[in-house]
């Protein structure tokens, strides 16, 4: 493993972010090695993805190209796609149902444990040609992961030191999962959204609790996320991970109006024709009706009133990523909830009543900082600076901050006496 960057931090609590880190090439490439296949769990898909024997899904940790497939024998597994010969994506399909993986290039052939069970003219033809005799197929299979589920969430990790799954998330998370999958679901359909800016940009803005209200007007003026209603964030204990929630109608319209105004927020116009596409209605016990949950490296978990989805998010250079968007319901549904999580889905993706915002945020963002020099920095620090801890409020960046703290725990460049 390549030697980590230097960073000159200029302060310990992670309240100011050298704008170079997003856009260095080398910073890039070490997060690849270090954390994509370092010691992280990525998500890959649901198990519901993969009901039968013999399906598989194709997907993304950061840049690197996996298969994740229901075995014969009912079991997971993930796979690097790419091919031992010369380095082809295998499998070229979103998804489908195989009980072997060729490589279209020279037809070399894997089963779904992803052993090399074939090699066209591997002796040669008319005795000339072929492998050498010391080539064996078991040295040349495809890259097998570690693979664990939690509550029907799929994650593979590369590295053999990785803690367990449910140590590496934590009870908070592991806790949330199970509440967020706490019976059979059903897929309902997929989207994806290109952004031009860094991947951190998004996690930052997946953990950034106050700016729902602030950027979009649509989730303030309806209610479904307001900085006066009930909330906060937590995070894990290495603060990688993060959960912000609130809950709807625990704040007084009246005030709300007058706070945005008077802060020269907004004063919204905007009116629906039909309401209905913001009824909220309960299903957990808890009444939390927002619930944003970030999982270190790669996945968001979504509930936005009774929208439910997984982002994963892929990395495609430190100019450019994608968000993969699983929606989905419960099994249970009934015709009509189903329905109204459709209406809802239109919430979010890339032409998302909400996600949109983002989208752009992020790409102004990024832009506009390109160019600084390396002792330009973003300011950290709503809900104050020092020690990162759980907050019972939203008006706050203390996630963002746990983000960093945790991220550059495992690039190797935090700096000496890191806030915690």
């Amino acid at each position: 493993m390549s030697a980590p960057v230097q960073v000159d931090w200029p302060r310990q609590d992670f309240s100011r972010i050298p704008y170079w880190l997003y856009h260095d090439p080398e910073v890039y490439r070490q997060e690849q090695e270090r954390i994509f296949k370092g010691k992280a769990w990525s998500y890959l898909a649901l198990e519901a993805e993969l009901p039968q024997p013999g399906d598989f899904r194709t997907t993304f940790i950061g840049e690197t190209p996996v298969i994740v497939q229901r075995g014969k024998d009912g079991g997971l597994r993930a796979m690097v796609n790419r091919c031992a010969h010369r380095g082809a994506i295998v499998r070229r399909e979103t998804r489908g149902n195989a009980s072997e993986h060729i490589c279209i290039y020279h037809r070399w052939c894997y089963n779904d444990q992803g052993d090399l069970t074939g090699v066209p003219f591997l002796r040669g033809i008319r005795r000339q040609g072929g492998m050498g005799p010391d080539f064996q197929t078991a040295d040349h299979g495809l890259q097998k992961l570690r693979v664990a589920s939690h509550a029907g969430v799929i994650f593979a990790t590369f590295s053999d030191e990785t803690e367990p799954l449910e140590q590496y998330l934590g009870p908070v998370f592991t806790g949330h999962l199970s509440r967020i999958f706490n019976r059979p679901v059903r897929i309902l359909g997929y989207q994806r959204q290109r952004i031009a800016g860094n991947w951190k940009l998004y996690l930052e803005n997946q953990r950034d609790t106050y700016h729902g209200s602030l950027l979009h007007e649509f989730q303030s003026t309806f209610g479904t996320s307001r900085a006066t209603q009930s909330g906060g964030v937590t995070m894990d204990d290495s603060r990688r991970h993060n959960l912000t929630y609130a809950r709807a109608g625990t704040d007084n319209d009246e005030e709300f109006k007058a706070l945005y105004k008077d802060n020269k927020v907004h004063e919204s116009k905007l009116r629906l024709e039909d309401p209905s596409l913001v009824r909220s209605v309960r299903e957990f016990d808890d009444d939390i009706s927002l619930a944003i949950c970030g999982l270190f490296p790669n996945a968001t978990i979504h509930q936005i009133s009774n929208s439910l989805a997984t982002r994963q998010l892929r990395t495609f250079g430190p100019d450019e990523f994608e968000l993969f968007w699983t929606l989905f319901g419960y099994a249970d549904d009934t015709p009509e909830m189903t329905q109204h999580r459709l209406a809802q889905a239109n919430m979010v993706g890339p032409a998302g009543l909400i996600s949109m915002e983002d989208g752009e945020a992020i790409e102004i963002t990024h832009r506009a900082t390109k160019t600084e020099p390396r002792s330009a920095c973003s300011v950290v620090e709503m809900g104050g600076a020092g020690p990162i801890v759980n907050l019972e409020h939203r008006v706050n960046d203390i996630a963002v901050r746990g983000f960093w703290s945790g991220y550059a725990r495992m690039m190797g460049f935090a700096p000496e006496g890191a806030a915690q």
